[in-house]
């Protein structure tokens, strides 16, 4: 029998390792198997997918995860599929207790937005000091004010216009314009011929009495001794009352100009002219040499200790100003009030004006308010109790609504109100605040631009 060799001897050995290859090929593949279902294996990603290729993708596509974050898509895929899907599958791979996680506490800036919207945040020590203060909202007694236009004039009651009464030439003239004088103080010297007249006429009147008296005396005793008749000595007596009269008329002409009865050194003619009364020389017409008559208006002295407000009062408000009515006077150029009450209101209306006078004493004691000066007249027109009202200067505009802040958990919150009557301390509240109900009563205004800071911060 004849035997044919073989025509490739390494044909069984290539079998045997085909063979072999495809065993280990498939031990390995058995091992990755068992390897992905264990929980951590190595480099094994979230959702238990292998590899099983890697070629054909670039670095890039994986972004930095796990190299165990097998994918079972090929080359085929576009490059946007494949980056949704590694997006989603790292949206599914964060652990459930991240979201849990506590978001970072907001700046104060930030306060008042998101669920912290409109509150102001504020403890304690900031109360203190933006200086807010609070109080409760309940009942009040609500005026109506009313305002007056006015201007300070001097007190007529206790102002003079000093005028000699006696013509003469001034010698020296001691006051000056703005002085300080006081009741009988010096204020000139006049030459007057009248005064002269007028003393020589009393100093005849004097020694006519003297001779009078005597004539009287002698005239008593020798009627009483019966050595005269009782007509001489009546005739004596009635010479002497007569002489009395002219002495006493003569007195009171002195007395009338202010002269009085001795010239004194000065002379016959001296006619010295003294203040009235306490007060402050405003007006001075008069240097020394000048020619004055009895009727010339030399000084104006005011006592402005006491000063008048004067204003113009339209009929429909004449109702409202009493004469005894308190009143508050507020300075138009500067910051100062004081009280008074009507003294005066005029009983007539102007025809022109279709107003009527009125007028308020003034207490002055340190001079502020000067003649001239403008003020504002406030009087209360009526009065009613108000069953909720807050402080005025509590209230604030925000956004064409009228706010009051009130405390709440953590700080201040602005709180809507619809208000009523209101003065120049207190405002009436018909809706937003209950009775007994917090608020800022002070330091309101701080708040609204913290709050107004912080929403502006926000919306940048």
């Amino acid at each position: 029998m004849n035997t044919k060799p073989s025509s490739s001897p390494l044909g069984p050995r290539r079998t045997l390792v085909a063979i072999a290859v495809i065993l280990a090929l498939g031990a390995l593949a058995a091992t990755l198997i068992l390897r992905s279902g264990t929980p951590g294996a190595a480099k094994a990603d979230s959702h238990g997918h292998g590899h099983s290729e890697a070629a054909g993708h670039a670095d890039g596509e994986h972004h930095g995860a796990a190299a165990a974050d097998g994918h079972k898509h090929d080359e085929g895929h576009a490059d946007d599929e494949h980056h949704e899907d590694s997006k989603a599958e790292k949206a599914e791979a964060r652990p459930a207790a991240q979201p849990a996680a506590q978001p970072a506490a907001k700046p104060a800036a930030e306060a008042g937005h998101g669920d912290d919207e409109g509150l102001i945040a504020m403890d304690a020590q900031r109360m203190q000091a933006a200086g807010v203060r609070l109080a409760e909202a309940g009942p009040a007694t609500v005026r109506s004010v009313l305002q007056l236009p006015g201007e300070i004039r001097f007190n007529e009651d206790r102002t003079a216009h000093v005028v000699p009464r006696v013509a003469g030439i001034a010698e020296s003239v001691p006051a000056n314009l703005g002085q300080n004088v006081k009741k009988g103080q010096l204020l000139a010297v006049l030459s007057s011929a009248a005064v002269s007249e007028q003393r020589s006429e009393l100093l005849a009147a004097s020694k006519r009495l003297e001779l009078a008296r005597t004539t009287y005396a002698r005239e008593k005793q020798l009627w009483e001794e019966k050595v005269s008749a009782e007509q001489d000595y009546l005739q004596a007596r009635q010479a002497l009352r007569e002489a009395e009269i002219a002495v006493s008329n003569a007195q009171q002409k002195l007395a009338a100009t202010g002269a009085g009865a001795g010239g004194g050194a000065g002379g016959l003619n001296r006619f010295e002219l003294r203040a009235p009364f306490d007060g402050v020389i405003v007006e001075k017409h008069l240097s020394v040499g000048e020619a004055v008559q009895d009727t010339t208006q030399v000084f104006t002295i005011s006592d402005l200790r006491s000063v008048w407000a004067e204003m113009r009062v339209a009929a429909p408000d004449l109702p409202a100003v009493r004469v005894g009515e308190k009143a508050t006077v507020r300075a138009t150029a500067f910051d100062s009030s004081a009280t008074g009450e009507v003294a005066y209101v005029g009983a007539l209306i102007g025809q022109d004006t279709r107003t009527a006078p009125a007028r308020i004493t003034l207490p002055n004691p340190d001079g502020v308010w000067r003649p001239g000066l403008f003020v504002n007249v406030e009087l209360t027109a009526s009065s009613r109790q108000a069953p909720l009202a807050v402080a005025t200067q509590a209230l604030q505009k925000m956004e064409q609504q009228t706010v009051v802040f009130v405390p709440v958990q953590g700080g201040f919150r602005a709180q809507p109100v619809r208000v009523g009557r209101a003065d120049g301390k207190t405002t009436e509240v018909l809706e937003g605040l209950k009775p007994g109900q917090s608020y800022v009563a002070e330091g309101s205004f701080m708040l609204k631009a913290e709050l107004g800071k912080a929403t502006a911060e926000h919306s940048h």
